[in-house]
């Protein structure tokens, strides 16, 4: 009975020894953000490096922050799609400070804001900031009857949800309406189910996205951008962040980077040279979301598909 133990103890130290050593010989560990594109863009890229660097890629699912401290500290190696300037103050610390990441130069060009689809607004008259202000057209967004409508904002932990908030206080529509954070999932679910019924929508959008493709969308007219009007304060470094910021204009137009660790220029510099060379095309981030989110297609072979379909794009990543 001991002797038949002290076997069971034995395989199971052999078989966690053997998971450890699985788990550290991945040569690359490559970050995923949880929204459709980024994820889409992490396989592609794992596709990408193990078909023609013949290393061993892990994907690992994480936060912004928990995705640049993590390539800070060397466990992780990169960040497919990273939005400046709401990540500015990631890119500052790890980028500028710390020197330990690195960011691709060849963006993607962003646009984010609020927006309607295209029945709302011409139903029911809504094309501006400033109709959010209006109690009268606002009353069609009470979707619970409580006598206060409701708008989403954003996913909680988006850096653009802390803004949208700072931006509903400037333009006054947090007295109007409720500002509501949930996982953007369900807001795109519901955008789907208002659109099929010709029902009105209100919501937080950006693009690239799939919603771009999928629906007519289109943003609430709003002053140009002016930095002059843009203050905005971090909660993690004041309590009174809200208090104390203030954006009463457009967003500046956003940009996407790929970030990666530093240390790949020294361990992998071949790799390093093909992500500082890496492009992607705006509307492939938009059809990769479709894909995985309305079309239900599995990440793994879009990926494997997406590589093999775009040779071109990926020679350029490789030589340029």
């Amino acid at each position: 009975m001991l002797k038949s133990k002290s076997r069971l103890l034995l395989a199971t130290a052999l078989v966690s020894i053997g998971s450890t050593a699985a788990v550290q010989a991945a040569d690359l560990v490559l970050g995923v953000p949880n929204w459709p594109a980024a994820n889409a863009t992490s396989n592609i890229l794992k596709v990408v490096i193990e078909e023609n660097f013949g290393l061993d890629v892990e994907l690992q699912s994480g936060t912004n922050p928990i995705i640049f401290e993590a390539m800070d500290s060397g466990s992780m190696h990169l960040h497919p799609e990273v939005w400046l300037p709401n990540q500015v103050n990631l890119h500052e610390k790890y980028v500028k400070e710390n020197k330990s990441v690195v960011m691709n130069e060849k963006p993607v060009q962003a646009v984010q804001g609020m927006c309607v689809t295209k029945h709302t607004a011409d139903t029911y008259g809504i094309t501006s900031i400033n109709d959010l202000t209006d109690p009268d057209k606002m009353a069609v967004f009470d979707k619970d009857g409580n006598g206060t409508p409701e708008v989403w904002i954003g996913a909680p932990g988006w850096a653009s949800t802390v803004i949208e908030k700072i931006r509903a206080k400037s333009y006054g529509y947090d007295q109007t309406m409720d500002l509501k954070e949930y996982d953007g999932t369900v807001a795109w679910g519901e955008l789907g189910a208002a659109a099929a019924a010709d029902d009105p929508w209100i919501g937080f959008c950006y693009e690239p996205h799939f919603i771009f493709v999928a629906y007519d969308l289109v943003y609430l007219d709003e002053p140009p951008h002016d930095p002059a009007t843009w203050t905005i304060v971090q909660p993690t470094d004041d309590p009174q962040w809200l208090e104390k910021s203030s954006a009463s204009t457009a967003w500046k137009g956003a940009t996407l980077h790929l970030h990666y660790a530093s240390e790949v220029r020294d361990k992998f510099p071949e790799v390093a040279a093909m992500l500082d060379n890496y492009q992607m095309p705006a509307e492939v981030l938009s059809q990769a979301g479709y894909a995985l989110s309305v079309e239900d297609q599995d990440v793994e072979e879009f990926a494997k598909k997406w590589v093999n379909e775009n040779e071109d794009v990926v020679l350029e990543w490789l030589t340029n």
